[in-house]
């Protein structure tokens, strides 16, 4: 008979990660799977300022190692490179779909956190990889002495253009609205950088090239004017899409397809949990999923000793 755990966590981001090291300590039989490395977007990002603790920032990379460290320290069970396709609940056990094996849990905590949006137009899909992407820590190297684009005004798109005039020579900032919604810090930055020019009110409407990224065309949203500017490059960083497709049907979503939880982390579904930027909240930030990690596993730990 296959061995069952106490939990199962999918997703090895922050919040994955700090609910596998809360449940290695209490001593539960802990498995974390992940379809690609540990840390999640945290682990891509080039500078994290707002964690407490580093007063000077960390690195995404850095942090979100010595989180898997930690866990691993205190006996959970990390499989990389390992997709969930489904979940099911069978004989009040979980059973967690892994390339046709069902793998079984008393408690499964989902942490599969979100992907960022891109935009249905021409030359998204044409370009992936070729100029676009999503993923300025991952490929802003490649854009030495060129010109970029961001798509965005949130933090997110603020920082990562910050990030992307290390290499680029000009970065345009297009964002449909006339005031940015990062945090003032990081639009303090942005207007004291040279390299940034902010195209406001407007909407990219195509992206344009020959084998790879060329041009980007804009419109603006009060005039209806389109312009075109000469980019090797373009960012997207407009909002996030929620890693749950594989528990629809099963857990309660929202509208936008993120997990409901109760205040313990608990879905409609008694001994499946969810945290970090997969759930409804308010707030996608790593010390938000740090805590609800924590929450989650807590939850998880109580579920079983009352249904044991």
């Amino acid at each position: 008979m296959a061995e069952t755990y106490d939990i199962i966590i999918i997703g090895g981001g922050p919040a994955g990660l700090t609910a596998a090291l809360y449940c290695g300590r209490a001593r539960m039989k802990t498995l974390l799977l992940e379809k690609a490395t540990a840390g999640g977007q945290a682990a891509t990002t080039d500078l994290i300022e707002n964690y407490p603790g580093f007063p000077d920032g960390i690195g995404g990379y850095e942090l979100t190692e010595k989180m898997k460290q930690q866990a691993l320290r205190f006996g959970a069970e990390i499989q990389e490179i390992k997709e969930v396709s489904g979940l099911e609940v069978k004989d009040n056990l979980r059973l967690v779909k892994v390339d046709d094996i069902d793998i079984k849990a008393k408690t499964v905590i989902i942490a599969t956190g979100a992907e960022s949006k891109t935009l249905d137009i021409p030359g998204v899909a044409e370009f992936r990889g070729k100029g676009v992407s999503q993923c300025a820590t991952c490929d802003g190297a490649f854009y030495r002495d060129k010109v970029v684009a961001v798509i965005g005004g949130g933090n997110s798109a603020v920082e990562e253009a910050l990030f992307l005039t290390k290499f680029a020579s000009k970065v345009y900032i297009v964002h449909r609205r006339d005031q940015l919604r990062a945090d003032k810090i990081l639009q303090e930055r942005l207007q004291a950088n040279k390299k940034i020019e902010i195209v406001w009110n407007s909407h990219l409407k195509k992206i344009l090239g020959n084998g790879k990224v060329e041009e980007i065309v804009v419109e603006n949203k009060n005039t209806h004017d389109r312009t075109g500017h000469k980019v090797d490059g373009v960012f997207f960083y407009i909002g996030s899409v929620p890693n749950t497709g594989f528990c629809e049907g099963l857990v309660e979503l929202d509208e936008r397809e993120f997990i409901i939880t109760d205040e313990s982390m608990q879905t409609n579904i008694p001994g499946v949990f969810a945290s970090g930027d997969c759930r409804a909240n308010l707030l996608k930030q790593v010390a938000v999923a740090v805590g609800e990690g924590a929450q989650a596993a807590v939850g998880a730990e109580k579920y079983i000793e009352e249904n044991a």
